[in-house]
């Protein structure tokens, strides 16, 4: 139950504005739609291995909750680059963010 509560509130509070930065970043950059498709691959993939996480790892689901709320960490680094669904998108983000 606890479980199901956090994986709720990680949802709300990464997951879901990580899907808004990617699809911002990909609109403001005019990434390829290729890129965009891959997005969108790379986040049904990666949103569910990071709410298991989360459920499974508190203490890390704190951390990160906090990290992305004081700015330090941006929801996109969340993001398994070596996942070949991820790595064009997280390379075109990291890409975006060094140019800003």
């Amino acid at each position: 139950m606890i479980s199901d509560f956090i994986g709720w509130i990680f949802a709300i509070l990464v997951v879901g504005p990580l899907q808004a930065e990617i699809q911002e970043q990909a609109e403001r950059a005019r990434l390829p739609v290729e890129i965009v498709r891959q997005s969108q691959a790379c986040l049904t993939s990666q949103g569910p291995r990071l709410i298991e996480r989360a459920t499974g790892d508190y203490g890390w689901a704190t951390a990160t909750v906090v990290s992305i709320a004081i700015g330090h960490t941006a929801p996109a680094e969340l993001l398994d680059g070596s996942d070949p669904q991820c790595a064009a998108l997280a390379s075109a983000l990291k890409g975006d963010g060094e140019g800003a």
